[in-house]
């Protein structure tokens, strides 16, 4: 994002030197804890790493790898970044960073060293508390008095916003012209995609260490930034555009912000009478039932946080009779409302009208998969979903056919996309595809429904068309071999359709949503996914909420 000035110089200042001046934690300290975890290095050579991390690592870092002016370099962070490519930047640095290259500094295997040691865990496990979340926020001084209108000219609803991840950078795409309006840098490993206010203006995203930025489209300038947690899942806004809400991995928390980022509330992410604490999986809005849902990666629960000020009160454990006041009634504004599962879920997916969540996690131990129909009026289980492998939800789109709602869903492990009856809750048909896929999306106004198959090594530049009318496969649009052709979005109207050429020289790559015909490419750095404001916040039936 575009940097505030003196707010930020003077925490990045803090933080980088609360990094250098904690030595506390003593190098010997950190190898033994690194020592335990990479069995395969000589503990002399753990050792070297750890003091060659506070030599020349730590300024930016962090002492313990937390994230400073750089980001957290920690295993749950750099999950999206291979060894090799970590040793790499180390090695030649990072184009478009403050990230340098250290060839000239230090010898290969120290290098090596150093790639090692930041993918082994802190031990203990680092802390991020309410006070640090306050203390980490930024604002860009007078944003109130930006001006109210859009300072380009464009449809401000037929946007897209571009995620580049080779070099961390948010491209903002005229949909119309199809052409960059503006270019953004932007925080390390962004992930969840983006969330929009209802007008568009403003637009916030989550990055995997955990900071959450607010930006202002219509001025291009960032409004403000914190860091709601150390590892961090996904955020949501709520429909009203009032609350925003984390999910983290690291620390086990649900945290809720104001629309300005200002830290309202922490939810430790654990069972009510606090034995057992979890990972939060994912977090998304509600909107007409103005909730935030919320998934445990550790815990069979699904969590409801209401911002209805008008909430019925929460009565936890099992109660005969609640006209009594046979129990004591929590607030249910701003409060948990828990849902117990048979299994926790890592992602799910929203009905159209937001009765029911569909969840899956990953498969049991004996392969078969694992996915629950869960209806939020009732709380509870209604259903097993028919689904084989390991389908990507988040990523499913639903849409009319047959005269029934049916859900459409990729999958990780297997080149089929299963397609659910919505009222049954059973297998409509499985629909065979090139290789396994991440993403699936379509639009209203179009017959059609484009998925990747990412995930194959041979068909990973393959993008299949599916009709819905006939749920049959009716053309392949191919990339070049060996390279990724992934993430489709569609513009406002649904007449142009959107690919990512998922390469460091990569590009958008815009089809004709009619024809399969390409129209225009345009050079992107790895371009991971591309949102429509329009169909983002008016909860397109193609794509993801």
């Amino acid at each position: 994002m575009p940097l505030p000035q003196a707010p930020l110089l003077r925490n990045l200042l803090r933080f980088c030197l609360a990094g250098i001046a904690g030595a506390a934690i003593s190098t010997a300290q950190a190898a033994s804890s690194a020592g335990s975890a990479d069995t395969a290095a000589p503990a002399r050579a753990s050792i070297k790493a750890a003091a060659l991390y506070q030599q020349h690592c730590a300024a930016c870092h962090g002492e313990q790898r937390l994230g400073a002016m750089g980001p957290a370099l920690l295993p749950e962070s750099l999950s999206r970044l291979r060894k090799p490519e970590a040793l790499r930047v180390i090695r030649d640095g990072r184009a478009a960073t403050q990230m340098m290259g250290y060839a000239e500094q230090l010898k290969p295997e120290e290098i090596a060293a150093l790639a090692d040691w930041i993918y082994t865990p802190v031990t203990p496990a680092p802390t991020w508390t309410d006070a640090d979340i306050q203390a980490s926020r930024i604002e860009t001084a007078g944003w109130r008095s930006w001006p109210a209108t859009p300072q380009w000219k464009a449809d401000p609803m037929n946007l897209f916003v571009v995620v580049e991840a080779g070099d961390h950078h948010i491209s903002l795409l005229d949909g119309d012209k199809l052409e960059v309006i503006h270019r953004f840098p932007s925080r390390f490993a962004l992930h969840g995609g983006p969330k929009f206010t209802l007008d568009g203006r403003y637009v916030f995203f989550g990055s995997r260490d955990g900071w959450i930025t607010k930006l202002d489209l219509w001025n291009l300038k960032t409004v403000a930034e914190v860091r709601a947690g150390i590892n961090m899942r996904n955020i949501a806004v709520s429909g009203d555009g009032q609350w925003v809400m984390a999910a983290n991995y690291l620390p086990h928390t649900v945290v809720l912000f104001d629309a300005e980022l200002k830290h309202q509330r922490t939810y430790p992410a654990q069972l009510l009478d606090g034995s057992k604490s979890s990972r939060a999986s994912a977090v998304y809005d509600a909107e007409p039932r103005k909730s935030f849902v919320v998934a445990l990666k550790d815990i069979p629960e699904l969590w409801e946080i209401s911002y209805d000020p008008k909430a019925p009160p929460i009565y936890d454990g099992l109660v005969h009779d609640y006209k009594m006041g046979e129990a004591i009634a929590k607030p249910g504004f701003l409060g948990v409302r828990r849902t117990p599962l048979e299994e926790p879920l890592d992602d799910f997916f929203f009905s159209q009208d937001y009765a029911y969540a569909l969840g899956a996690s990953r498969p049991h131990a004996d392969g078969t998969p694992s996915g629950q129909v869960v209806n939020l009026d009732v709380r509870r289980k209604i259903a097993t979903l028919p689904i084989a492998g390991m389908p990507h939800l988040g990523s499913g789109i639903t849409f009319d056919h047959g005269g029934t709602r049916v859900l459409a869903s990729p999958n990780l492990q297997d080149g089929v996309i299963s397609v659910i009856d919505m009222k049954t809750w059973k297998l409509v048909k499985d629909i065979a595809t090139p290789g396994p896929g991440f993403f699936m999306r379509s639009h209203e106004n179009t017959p059609y429904a484009w998925t990747d198959s990412m995930m194959a090594p041979k068909a990973k530049h393959i993008m299949t068309i599916i009709d819905k009318r006939t749920l049959q496969p009716v053309a392949d649009v191919k990339g070049e071999p060996g390279k990724t052709l992934a993430h489709i979005e569609f513009d406002k109207d649904g007449r142009h359709a959107l690919a990512s050429l998922w390469e460091d020289d990569g590009a958008l790559i815009v089809y004709d949503a009619a024809t399969f015909k390409e129209v225009k490419r345009l050079p992107m750095k790895k371009p991971v996914g591309k949102y429509n404001v329009f169909n983002k916040i008016t909860r397109s039936e193609g794509t993801s909420h």
